[in-house]
């Protein structure tokens, strides 16, 4: 990692939480890191919420602080999504673990064709995690709510004991509003559709490799984590009903997603490899690992699956988009191997790529 990319983490890492003006009979000033009382429903609980998590995420519904968060919703058909983050490290080049609780929610709802709206976020902490790596994590999940347009409206913490819980896992769940006459899914890809992914792939679990492993490059290797809401918005506005699908390849990467998505609908995918979309720094990463790009997990790309007469529109709309400013057409759907993915390679033989019976990379979200 570059020096750059090392300072930007440790002072993200060992942001201090503003403790001024606190005050109660236990003040928090005094637990520098998490105790087993801010998990127990008492002052020191209630003071982590009014001091770090409601001045983060303040909004109308979540200072209510009832049981559950009383929203207001536009009438019309209902996503919903939730997702735990477990990612280790918890701070890597290109965002964190808070970062990540937010933008995957909103992105497994904005590839659903949801409008995201409201997300809950559930802490598990461990105690002795510090409290200034929790309010860097707190900060991150704010800007990132605030980027994508959503708002974190209820949420809970719990303490385990020190030794159980690696410092911080997040939960988040969330809710956006469908669009009128929008149906896509893993199960409307047809033969004939295209298939197009916004950037380059395997960027966010080699992020977190290299920092595992200590791995340097004259490019330092950045997450792609980003939320999608915006620019898959603008491609439903080109295309509409011309879009069948769209998945985000987050956990076993591309690969993973396209056989998913073959066997929902009983079609074959056939991709070309000199097509797909890979940065140098990645590729020789996975390489020095014995890795597969295509089996790499993302967290700031979308996979689309779209009517032939409208490949071209959409990948216009993709490049003209910040966040799909390296989007590829890479293959077709086709009626020929259902339920198989197969891949041109650069010596012109096919093969397939076959759905992995596990995880490649542990801990990548």
């Amino acid at each position: 990692m570059g020096e750059d990319a090392k300072a930007s983490l440790l002072v993200r890492a060992s942001a201090t939480p503003d403790f001024s003006g606190w005050s109660c009979p236990l003040p928090l000033v005094g637990y520098p890191t998490i105790v087993m009382g801010h998990g127990g429903g008492g002052k020191l609980g209630n003071e982590l919420v009014e001091h770090l998590f409601l001045p983060a995420f303040r909004n109308a519904a979540l200072e209510n602080l009832g049981d559950a968060a009383v929203l207001n919703l536009p009438s019309g058909r209902l996503a919903m999504s939730t997702d735990s983050f477990v990612v280790q490290p918890l701070f890597f080049p290109g965002g964190s673990i808070g970062e990540l609780a937010v933008n995957g929610t909103v992105n497994d709802l904005a590839v659903s064709g949801a409008e995201p709206k409201y997300l809950s976020a559930s802490f598990i902490l461990e105690e002795g995690f510090p409290l200034a790596q929790l309010a860097a994590i707190v900060e991150a999940m704010a800007a990132a709510a605030a980027t994508a347009g959503v708002q974190i409206v209820t949420g809970d913490t719990k303490v385990v004991e020190r030794g159980h819980g690696d410092g911080c896992y997040i939960n988040s769940a969330g809710i956006g509003v469908l669009r009128e006459g929008i149906s896509v899914g893993p199960r409307h890809a047809m033969p004939g559709d295209a298939i197009l992914v916004s950037g380059t792939i395997g960027d966010h679990g080699m992020a977190i490799m290299s920092v595992r492993e200590g791995l340097e490059f004259e490019s330092p290797i950045r997450s792609d984590c980003a939320a999608l809401n915006g620019m898959i918005g603008a491609v439903l506005d080109a295309a509409g009903t011309q879009v069948h699908a769209m998945r985000d390849p987050t956990r076993g990467g591309l690969a993973s997603t396209l056989n998913e998505i073959a066997q929902a609908s009983g079609v074959g995918i056939a991709i070309d490899e000199a097509r797909l979309p890979v940065r140098t720094e990645v590729q020789s990463a996975c390489e020095l690992l014995g890795l597969d790009p295509v089996y790499v997990a993302n967290e700031g790309k979308a996979v689309f699956f779209v009517a032939a007469e409208a490949a071209e529109q959409v990948l216009a709309v993709l490049r003209a988009h910040p966040l799909g400013r390296d989007a590829a057409l890479i293959g077709h759907v086709t009626s020929e191997h259902k339920g198989m993915l197969v891949a041109r390679t650069a010596m012109g033989s096919n093969r397939v790529i076959a759905q992995q019976i596990g995880e490649q990379l542990p801990r990548i979200c």
